[in-house]
């Protein structure tokens, strides 16, 4: 048996150890929660999510192309479909018409046919005049017999030739209609993101007048907000005449750049810029899209969206972020 001496001294170094112990584990859980709450997630970069949005649209550009091509089919069958209908609507015509007769026929037949005849016959007393009537009711009937089969055959005909075309329609529908959803979620996603961008970026990403908001304004990842994109890394360099980078460019040269960053060939001259795109309306204005200016078009700037252009203007002025300036607008282009 210990000594109480002995059994002493344990007690209180016991006592000691688990004071110290709690005193350890109240610090250690001090030390947690403060890092826990002097941790905070940053928000994502900029450029974090334009990757993300660069993703989002390798996701939905494959399935634009193939909605693309199942709309197109689609579009091809619907017009076969009316084509067939015109050249059936003769036919569905003949149809009409034939019912009719064999309408006519039916309340002939109702009326004075071989039932109201024959008793009229049984009663008669000329043998010559019902073996004629009995020759006229079997006529009528073949004649009968004859429209109903040719009816039969008409409206065989004319199923015949709309079924796999209906079918056909069908599927490219319910298709069309699957991909058009798909394509409107990721488009919401993309949208998403691109409101996420411009809130990362906030009001403090422009460079004095040259970049006054974020460029480009919208972006969704596709050629044309990447062609914008470029276009607005290219802020604060000079203009040299007939210069398409990369450190100096001229008005059609920005352009030219930006687009063939993302592999569409464009001339190097405003007018031929535009010669080389389809219109597009002001209020059809996409990031990409090139606007043109004056009478001759001896000026072109690069849209980047909500009414802001990249322009490389002017000797002395490097390249910078304009207001489209409608005093001066000739048309607009989409390349690609």
């Amino acid at each position: 048996m210990a000594a109480p001496a002995t059994r002493a001294f344990r007690s209180r170094f016991l006592r000691r150890f688990k004071a110290t112990a709690v005193v350890l584990a109240v610090a250690s859980g001090f030390l947690l929660i403060q890092g826990s709450a002097g941790y905070a997630n940053p928000s994502p970069a900029p450029g974090d999510i334009e990757a993300q949005i660069d993703q989002t649209w390798n996701t939905l550009e494959p399935m634009i192309e193939k909605y693309n091509a199942v709309h197109g089919q689609y579009t091809a069958m619907q017009a076969k479909v009316n084509a067939l209908k015109a050249q059936i609507a003769p036919l569905q015509l003949q149809v009409d018409l034939a019912m009719t007769r064999v309408g006519a026929i039916s309340a002939q037949a109702y009326m004075f046919g071989p039932g109201s005849k024959l008793n009229a016959l049984m009663q008669g007393s000329d043998p010559a005049q019902f073996v004629d009537e009995l020759t006229t009711l079997d006529q009528i009937a073949r004649r009968e017999a004859a429209t109903v089969s040719d009816v039969a055959k008409l409206r065989d005909q004319y199923e015949v030739q709309k079924k796999p075309l209906d079918d056909a329609l069908a599927t490219l529908q319910q298709q069309n209609d699957d991909l058009s959803a798909q394509k409107t979620t990721i488009e919401a996603k993309i949208k998403q993101l691109d409101s996420m961008r411009l809130a990362a970026y906030g009001n403090g990403q422009g460079t004095g007048s040259l970049r006054p908001v974020t460029c480009p304004q919208v972006y969704t990842g596709d050629r044309g907000s990447r062609a914008a994109q470029f276009a607005c890394q290219q802020i604060g360099k000079r203009y040299v005449w007939a210069a398409d980078g990369p450190n100096t460019y001229d008005c059609s040269g920005l352009t030219e750049a930006g687009w063939r960053s993302v592999g569409v060939s464009l001339p190097h001259n405003a007018l031929e810029q535009k010669y080389a795109t389809p219109r597009v309306a002001v209020g059809d204005l996409r990031p990409g899209d090139l606007v043109f200016y004056y009478s001759d078009v001896h000026h072109v700037v690069i849209y980047v969206g909500n009414g802001w252009v990249v322009s490389a203007p002017t000797f002395g002025i490097p390249v910078e972020m304009q207001k489209i300036d409608m005093s001066r607008y000739n048309s607009a282009g989409r390349p690609g």
